[in-house]
């Protein structure tokens, strides 16, 4: 797996950056279009469903997890 990279995202109209390794920010976007959205439409919906003790991109990474988890990803393509 690769090293975690800052990825620049806009949430809210506010620029925020979160680091996520190549594998799970290609997941992020592949999520992100399968679910017909942009991927800062899909991280302020990961951000406004997150806990407070839950960080950006742990909130990315779990869902990211759960889409191919469920088997969203083949149901869609």
């Amino acid at each position: 797996m690769s090293p975690p990279r800052k990825h620049s995202l806009t949430l809210g109209g506010h620029r925020t950056s979160v680091s996520l390794e190549d594998e799970f920010w290609k997941g992020f976007k592949e999520m992100a279009e399968a679910r017909g959205l942009g991927i800062n439409a899909l991280a302020s919906e990961i951000d406004a469903a997150r806990g407070q003790e839950t960080g950006l991109a742990t909130a990315i990474r779990l869902a990211v997890l759960a889409f191919y988890r469920d088997g969203s990803a083949r149901a869609s393509a």
